[in-house]
């Protein structure tokens, strides 16, 4: 039987941000990640425990499905704004979608998975709508031979 995780993230998606680094007195750098992708791997996380319902993670390599959705700018005028939604106008501004990937498989570490290493196929897509969102799937791939 294949074991299949379905879950939404609410809102809009945000990329993985790059590590920061602060100095203390000019002689120590401390690197620590932006506060923003924190929020959002944690909001990953919450989502996919409760997909998951107490169930544990997920041992074998797993195929995975992406589909972002991105909020229509308002100041786009209604004509575009329509466009946007038929699927004719796409989402080519930022957050990069292998950035939005990197935050959502981080927040699924522990979670979905053990580790991100685990993801083996990967389909993704970023476009806009109604509802800014992930819709991510989870397939777990039934008798594959991998290393442990």
């Amino acid at each position: 039987m294949t074991t299949t995780i379905n879950f939404n993230v609410p809102g809009t998606p945000v990329g993985k941000g790059r590590p920061k680094v602060s100095t203390r007195g000019g002689r120590f750098a401390q690197m620590y990640t932006p506060e923003k992708t924190v929020n959002y791997e944690g909001l990953v996380a919450l989502s996919a425990a409760q997909a998951m319902a107490g169930r544990p993670p997920i041992t074998g390599p797993a195929h995975v499905t992406l589909v972002i959705t991105l909020p229509i700018p308002a100041s786009w005028s209604k004509k575009k704004q329509a466009a946007a939604l038929q699927g004719l106008v796409y989402a080519t501004k930022k957050p990069d979608i292998d950035n939005v990937e990197k935050a959502l498989f981080d927040g699924m570490n522990g979670v979905v998975w053990k580790d991100d290493v685990q993801a083996v196929d990967v389909v993704k897509c970023k476009r806009y709508g109604p509802t800014p969102g992930v819709l991510v799937v989870v397939e777990e791939i039934q008798g594959a031979l991998f290393a442990a």
